[in-house]
């Protein structure tokens, strides 16, 4: 076993360099996935985000099991960062009160409630805008805020099933199979930070906000791609193909001696480089049977067996090495173990540590977008359940503490 590499502590940015959304207010009703995940990417651009909670354990995430540290989950910390944190008991009215002033100081309001959540408690987008006529408004649903499915919930697994997205993982002769990690909600996170954004654009130049949605079901469509247009062309339903798409011999996963990678010989040429280069078997280049990429398609068992048993008879550095010479596309087939240890992050510098309240320093994955004159904030770990309560009723709302007193007594903060 990989001893876990040691992480550096974050290089900070350049001091003076400014920020992409400096002076962006978001206020977050999200939980879970896809809505954490966009509002992160807004504060790692430097939009003070205000994570809202419910006192009562707050997001769902904070209880996930896979792994914790000074009390957090990775699953929180990992959704979070770079946010400001406040919980507030939306049942009661003073916590009503408390959220609307803050919407009527945002420019973003992203919410991921159940249907008709937000109306009950009066902060849904047409209970709000006359108020703030340039707010950006982003609903995320599975199902869309409207139809005869906008009340019904789903979770990134069943969008995946019902899609028809799911029944392209997997292998032919196996069942369909979900993605490992929840693709859809990450996905969905990623679109509805690009509709605020666009939004935000677009307020610009006509001068209000507006209410924008994005649903997971919609994704996953979205994500069946080139196989739901093949579909739609030829009639013909598309099927699961395992780590070859379509078939092809020359892409997916080969054993060397001493384990797995994975080759991408997509075309004639990277095919002819790979025969002819890599194997030293120019024959297999001009044998009738896998002369074109219908051929081997047609013979693609056979010729799998050939490439396996050659593939076999060395070590898998060597064969990367050769391929990666001639600019053939290959990649060592790695564990979360061997990757987090790879060059590649290394030297990329993709992770690091961050200062955590409790935990003293948590594991930091770097924000995968990169802007030459605005880069991303310093980061922040995720916030404690309702850290920042006070100091965003302080500063952002200019709250005094005899209201912050009354608001405490009132239970909108939680039980004492």
């Amino acid at each position: 076993m990989t001893a876990r590499p040691l992480l550096p502590e974050y290089t900070p940015r350049e001091q003076d360099a400014p920020t992409a959304l400096d002076g962006l207010l978001v206020v977050d009703f999200t939980r879970v996935v896809a809505g954490p995940a966009c509002t992160q990417t807004l504060a790692d651009f430097g939009a003070e985000v205000i994570k809202i909670e419910n006192p009562d354990g707050g997001d769902d995430t904070r209880h996930y099991e896979h792994a914790e540290i000074g009390g957090e989950s990775a699953a929180f910390l990992s959704l979070n960062r770079n946010k400001r944190g406040i919980v507030l008991d939306l049942a009661r009215p003073e916590g009503r009160e408390v959220a609307k002033a803050l919407i009527g100081k945002a420019d973003v309001v992203v919410e991921n409630f159940s249907g008709g959540v937000m109306k009950k408690f009066g902060l849904d987008y047409e209970s709000v805008a006359a108020s703030n006529p340039r707010l950006v408004y982003c609903s995320i649903s599975a199902y869309g805020r409207k139809g005869p499915w906008a009340l019904r919930p789903g979770f990134d697994p069943i969008t995946q099933a019902e899609s028809g997205f799911m029944s392209l993982n997997g292998f032919p002769d196996g069942p369909p199979v979900r993605t490992g990690y929840p693709v859809i909600d990450m996905a969905t996170g990623m679109s509805a930070c690009n509709a605020i954004l666009m939004a935000l654009i677009a307020r610009d130049r006509i001068g209000r906000g507006q209410h924008v949605e994005v649903a997971l079901f919609d994704i996953a469509v979205a994500m069946t791609g080139f196989f739901g247009m093949t579909y739609l062309i030829t009639g013909q339903n598309q099927g699961r193909f395992g780590n070859s798409p379509n078939g092809s011999p020359t892409v997916g996963v080969y054993e060397a001696m001493d384990g797995p990678f994975y080759m991408a010989c997509a075309n004639d040429r990277l095919v002819r480089r790979l025969m002819t280069e890599v194997l030293e078997r120019p024959d297999l280049v001009t044998d009738p049977e896998f002369a074109t990429r219908k051929a081997r398609t047609a013979n693609r068992e056979k010729l799998r067996a050939v490439l396996a048993e050659i593939f076999a008879r060395d070590l898998r550095d060597n064969w990367i090495g050769k391929m990666k010479r001639v600019n053939v596309p290959v990649g060592y087939l790695r564990t979360i173990e061997e990757a987090f240890n790879a060059p590649e992050l290394r030297e990329r510098h993709r992770l690091s540590q961050i200062p955590h309240p409790t935990a003293g320093t948590v594991p930091n994955i770097e924000a995968p977008i990169g802007l030459g004159m605005t880069p991303v904030v310093d980061p922040v770990a995720a916030p404690l359940l309702g850290q920042h309560t006070r100091d965003v009723l302080r500063k952002t709302l200019g709250y005094d503490e005899g209201r912050i007193a009354e608001l405490t007594g009132a239970g909108v903060f939680g039980a004492a």
